[in-house]
């Protein structure tokens, strides 16, 4: 099992910045794939960057050039660097892990959500 807490959510004005961070515990060895999915309000949920274990990143054409996505394998912790933020970024980021080779969006352990909203 892994655990996943994620934190940084919050409003803000658009155009504005926000810096989502996931730390993962547990049985996190095998852990290759962590990335970010988002689910705004009425809309089904939709994937938003990924980042491998040596470095390899991913992202969704709708955050790409805005959003960056690293991370800490010491801490085991993924960020998500959000900048020239939009109304229509507003919803709820999930951290997911995903093990060993796998396609970027694949996952196995979720995390709780944290809200993003950001204000017009």
């Amino acid at each position: 099992q892994v655990q996943l807490v994620e934190s940084g959510g919050g409003l803000v004005q658009a155009g504005g910045s926000l810096r989502l961070s996931c730390a993962a515990s547990g049985s996190i060895l095998s852990i290759n794939i962590m990335g970010w999915y988002r689910a705004a309000p009425g809309k089904q949920r939709e994937w938003a960057a990924a980042i491998t274990s040596s470095g390899i990143t991913n992202y969704a054409a709708s955050v790409k050039g805005r959003f960056t996505i690293s991370r800490d394998n010491a801490k085991n912790t993924v960020y998500l660097q959000m900048n020239s933020l939009k109304p229509e970024d507003t919803a709820v980021y999930y951290c997911y892990v995903g093990n060993g080779v796998r396609p970027f969006k694949s996952w196995d352990y979720w995390g709780q959500g944290t809200q993003v909203t950001v204000s017009s």
